[in-house]
């Protein structure tokens, strides 16, 4: 059976510790992608990463190595969890997939996590590797547009998807807990 791990953003401490709120793993459109992905036989699989609200890169990796990566697995990132993935692919130079989709990616170029996150540097092979995803808007932060910036810097081919209204791709700024793009993108 195909695989898609999905791994969430960053939440804030409030929302994290928030005991009537969601789990990060079950945010917006994630649970909404699982069951679109679960009906296409399809399995999804979502770590919850730990302490998401203060990344640490060592205890994510640990989280996201519990699950099965072949040359067949997609890979949907969030935000940080796509500077995650970026870090992840960069030190783990002998991994294909088949497709890595980032939906705004974040990789912290301001520098404000202070556990060095995303402090790396992006493999120039990932899309030797991969097909590399990135899935923006047209107003989403400045931060966004610098993450997205540093990842078509570093690799030239990767396959930018714009979409205009969407801003980081959550509820709040799509007003919605779906994301059918996302799926078809998958799907390709």
């Amino acid at each position: 059976m195909k695989n898609v791990i999905i791994v969430h953003g960053k939440p804030s401490k409030e929302s994290y510790y928030d005991q009537d709120g969601y789990t990060s793993s079950n945010f917006g459109w994630i649970p909404w992608l699982q069951n679109q992905l679960l009906t296409r036989d399809i399995m999804p699989n979502v770590p919850e990463m730990p302490h998401a609200y203060l990344p640490e890169y060592t205890s994510w990796k640990r989280e996201f190595e519990r699950f099965d990566v072949t040359p067949d697995t997609k890979i949907v990132a969030h935000s940080m969890g796509g500077g995650f993935i970026m870090r992840w692919l960069s030190e783990n130079k002998d991994i294909k997939l088949a497709r890595v989709i980032l939906v705004a990616p974040s990789l912290d170029p301001l520098r404000t996590n202070e556990t060095g996150f995303c402090e790396f540097e992006i493999d120039p092979t990932i899309t030797d590797r991969t097909q590399l995803v990135v899935m923006t808007s047209d107003n989403d932060s400045d931060k966004a547009v610098m993450s997205r910036d540093m990842i078509t810097t570093a690799l030239p081919t990767t396959d930018v998807r714009m979409f205009s209204g969407h801003g980081h791709f959550i509820p709040e700024h799509t007003g919605k807990d779906t994301l059918e793009e996302l799926v078809d993108i998958i799907l390709e």
